[in-house]
């Protein structure tokens, strides 16, 4: 029977434990997943059907086959921004589908009855175009791509931890909504050329395929993301500051809405006025999120070695797995030893691991700073659950991984000065038997 080392329980903070009551019934996975599938597919449908009757049958398949082009490469950006604690695919998935099929059904049915009824209304077509694309068109679409990063926040709290989860969130959700979008938009312009009979670079399809796909795939993803970014520093806020957690994501969506709106307002500047505005405000704007989360994602890897050296004393990690999987370089040279000398499987359970105890440092970061939700300790053990359940496997191949990316390993020394949060319960009940005492970190001592 394997001994279990001493168990860390909660560290000074906001949070303890507790027994948390059953689930309503909205909350069951049954029904979440049967509600989400079900929507996701009638929306789907629908959409597919309006687009079709907008572009005709061969339309939609020149759109199809024109708009998937950037798809996989702005999935696979975002997937690597999320490499430190990748989650998992199946939110990928849904806020793919649900950019793609339910925001973009949402978005074509309200701009198009708002756009008609400002027509009617002023009795002036071309200032209800202007406006509806301008006004109408940003604060719908923005809304409706917000609602996956909403589901995802209060549905899949546990994957959504900071900046980086509502960017990745966020920037895959609009990849989907401009992935129908393009279709449409390609679709009828390749209706366009087939009444005028242009054919080659003068065409419709050509400019908008240049305009929409190679020159700004990344614009509505960069509209999005602010609002995924103010969800992110709302999971990173304690849940006592309820109006700081509902006021954030507002921002990040009237932001979002505010870019969207110079974006597509970009054409009332002048015949110049696309490329001016995407020169002097978009490009500038895609850098700095860019650099923003880069630099989130190296604050992240630094929080990982900062965190886990208290697991490596108390026996739960190895001595120089803090170093290891605080590096992107040593953790994948860890699943490739994994892979090449015991095969997939093991590469895949060092890959969890690697996954696990990333979140149990990201876990301990919010309960030192007094941020951790109510569920911290039970989170704490299933996490410590999982990396013991896996020890045997990843621990070869992440010693591996310290020998190769450094000549000697990183020492774990118990520090010896004053705790800066105090000192846990000297004895840990449950299955993990009696624990010692639990010997305080100071991740500030160099």
């Amino acid at each position: 029977m394997a001994t279990f080392p001493p168990y860390p329980s909660h560290p000074a903070g906001d949070s303890g434990g507790g027994t948390l009551g059953p689930p309503h019934w909205w909350q069951r996975r049954w029904v979440r997943y049967g509600a989400s599938i079900t929507l996701l597919t009638l929306s789907g449908l629908v959409i597919l059907a309006l687009v079709r009757e907008q572009t005709g049958t061969k339309g939609f398949l020149v759109g199809l086959g024109l708009a998937v082009l950037p798809v996989p490469l702005l999935v696979a950006a975002f997937r690597w921004l999320d490499r430190v604690e990748p989650g998992p695919w199946r939110n990928l998935l849904f806020a793919f589908a649900w950019g793609a099929c339910a925001a973009a059904l949402i978005a074509i049915v309200a701009n198009s009855f708002a756009t008609k009824w400002i027509a009617t209304a002023t009795a002036d077509p071309h200032g209800a175009d202007t406006l509806g694309a301008t006004v109408i068109a940003p604060v719908v679409e923005e809304s409706a791509k917000a609602a996956a990063v909403l589901l995802v926040f209060l549905f899949r709290r546990r994957d959504f931890t900071g900046i980086v989860d509502g960017v990745v969130i966020a920037g895959v959700t609009a990849t989907g909504f401009a992935f129908t979008e393009n279709i449409l938009y390609l679709g009828t312009a390749f209706g366009t050329d087939e009444l005028s009979g242009q054919r080659g670079l003068a065409s419709v399809t050509a400019a908008t395929f240049f305009v929409r796909v190679v020159m700004s795939p990344f614009a509505h993803p960069l509209f999005t993301v602010l609002t995924g970014i103010g969800f992110g520093i709302a999971a990173l806020t304690s849940e006592r500051k309820h109006l700081r957690r509902v006021l954030l994501p507002l921002v990040g969506l009237l932001l979002a809405m505010g870019m969207h709106a110079m974006w597509n307002g970009s054409s009332a500047f002048g015949d110049y006025g696309f490329f001016a505005v995407y020169a002097s405000f978009m490009v500038p704007a895609f850098a700095l999120l860019t650099w923003l989360v880069v630099w989130t994602r190296q604050r992240e890897l630094r929080t990982v070695r900062e965190e886990l050296p208290v697991y490596a004393v108390t026996g739960w990690l190895g001595p120089v797995e803090p170093f290891v999987l605080g590096s992107m370089r040593a953790r994948r040279l860890a699943r490739e030893y994994a892979r090449h000398h015991f095969g997939k499987p093991t590469a895949r359970s060092v890959a969890r691991y690697e996954a696990y105890a990333t979140s149990l440092a990201f876990l301990r970061h919010r309960g030192r700073r007094g941020r951790a939700d109510a569920d911290f300790v039970v989170r704490e053990r299933e996490l410590l659950d999982e990396l013991w359940a896996r020890r045997s496997v990843a621990r070869p191949a992440l010693a591996y991984a310290a020998r190769a990316t450094t000549p000697v390993a990183p020492p774990v020394v118990t520090p010896q000065v004053p705790p800066i949060y105090g000192y846990a319960p000297a004895y840990w009940p449950g299955p993990y038997g009696p624990a010692g005492p639990y010997p305080t970190y100071n991740p500030y001592r160099s």
